[in-house]
């Protein structure tokens, strides 16, 4: 695979090669990408030379090391050269009695040589984000940079700077787009690889969808993606947002999510880390409007060394909005797993309701968890609690078991199994909740221990 790789210079600055590369290739990076997108890549540049990677100072990167994952000599596809790979022979990615539209994206290019057969509703767009740049440029206009400012984030202005394509998801007013859009990230390379994707998400009053993403690697390279999302929801508009990620330990993940909700809106995202290597989440919800709804849900499974970090804001700006948190993990062997949750009431949303939960099962001494939920409360009228335990295996429930001849290890799975029930009940597709139900046994079983193409398959 022709890529160009950045020239490491470490001690010099986190980044700096990539600010290097940047000087070096932004004409070509700009030749091979639309004008929508090339638009702020110099502010992004410019904020990145301030900024450089987030380090471990910053409250919000504190239990991440980002400079680590960045640091090894990753190509880059800058010249747009096509992945020699056919998916949806490959990838039969099919939930039983789930039907879905099927799309892909191959690193951080969106897949359009062979589209799903079904329609989708009149209006409705599922397609690169490139190519909607060109095509519909009204709708990326004054969204597409919005909510994900490189000013902010040193990820967020690294992956402006590169981004070259990724997704984009439009359901104009008052559609309702019954079949769930499934949508599967394929990192595929013949060498160590960087992909810079991009998701911005359109869903407009009265508008309601459901996205399903699933994450997955079939070559064993390094892998580093970044991900920013940003997703507008308007007034009484309804999202469910499923991500699934299945990858291998030599992929490391950091993905940013922007959530902007208008008034009477509901958004659910849950969020399910299978298998991994490194994966760093930030999810940033306001709520815009009043009687906005937000539901967020996370599972995390890691052994081996792997490391999970999720790190959440919930911005309450309006009265009388609602949120709902809550995480879990197992860890077991040397996993490393974070959750930093805060939720923050501003003065004058009163009415707020708000609960944040993070419950953590680790399962040997060797493990590690790390836990800060978080209330910051200018408001007198609301109702808001949060909370966070980490504890083992139950000894007595162990026993209680092995009693009535259920062996150790048959005894254990189903306690990590029972624990992370509550998560996998907030899927509200039935076929994918009992697909899923099916895919934490198997990852509990030591049955799921790495990606060989896609496992809802099996």
């Amino acid at each position: 695979m022709d890529v160009t790789t950045p020239s490491p210079r470490r001690g010099q600055g986190e980044g700096v090669q990539y600010i290097e590369l940047y000087a070096e290739c932004r004409e070509m990076i700009n030749s091979h990408a639309a004008p929508l997108l090339n638009e702020p890549r110099e502010k992004a540049y410019e904020d990145f030379c301030r900024l450089g990677l987030p380090t471990q100072k910053l409250e919000r990167y504190k239990y991440t090391n980002v400079a680590e994952s960045f640091a090894p000599d990753y190509g880059l596809n800058l010249r747009h050269i096509d992945i020699p790979v056919s998916p949806y022979k490959t990838f039969r990615c099919d939930v039983p009695n789930l039907s879905t539209s099927l799309y892909f994206v191959v690193n951080d290019r969106f897949y359009d040589k062979v589209l799903p057969n079904a329609p989708l509703p009149e209006g409705v767009l599922v397609m690169s984000l490139a190519e909607a740049c060109v095509k519909y440029p009204h709708l990326i206009e004054g969204k597409y940079g919005r909510l994900a400012r490189s000013s902010k984030d040193g990820l967020n202005a690294l992956n402006t700077m590169f981004c070259q394509d990724g997704l984009f998801v439009y359901v104009p007013q008052n559609t309702i787009v019954e079949r769930p859009l499934q949508i599967i990230n394929i990192l595929r390379s013949d060498v160590d690889l960087m992909v810079n994707r991009r998701v911005l998400i359109v869903v407009e009053d009265g508008a309601e969808v459901k996205l399903l993403f699933c994450d997955h690697a079939i070559d064993d390279h390094q892998f580093l993606a970044t991900q920013i999302s940003e997703v507008y929801v308007g007034e009484n508009a309804h999202l469910e947002l499923y991500e699934l990620e299945e990858t291998h330990v030599k992929s490391h993940r950091f993905s940013n999510m922007y959530v902007d909700q208008q008034r009477n809106s509901t958004t659910t995202i849950d969020s399910l880390t299978l298998h991994n290597g490194l994966t760093r989440n930030r999810t940033d919800v306001t709520l815009s409007g009043e009687y906005a709804e937000t539901r967020m849900f996370g599972c995390v499974i890691a052994d081996k060394k792997q490391h999970v970090d999720n790190n959440t804001l919930i911005d309450h700006r309006m009265p009388n909005c609602q949120s709902t948190e809550l995480y879990k993990y197992v860890l077991d062997e040397e996993a490393v797993g974070a959750f930093a949750g805060r939720v923050l009431v501003r003065e004058g949303a009163q009415k707020t309701t708000s609960q944040e939960t993070n419950a953590n099962l680790v399962a040997t001494d060797t493990a590690r968890m790390y836990t800060q939920p978080m209330l910051e409360i200018y408001a007198d009228d609301v109702k808001c609690s949060h909370g966070s335990t980490v504890g083992q295996l139950n000894n007595e429930a162990l026993f209680y078991m092995r009693q009535r001849g259920i062996p150790l290890d048959e005894a254990r799975m189903l306690l990590k199994f029972a624990f992370v029930g509550e998560v996998l009940d907030s899927i509200t597709l039935e076929p994918l909740r009992d697909r899923l139900r099916y895919l934490v046994e198997k990852r509990f079983r030591g049955l799921l221990s790495k990606c060989e193409g896609c496992k809802l398959c099996k």
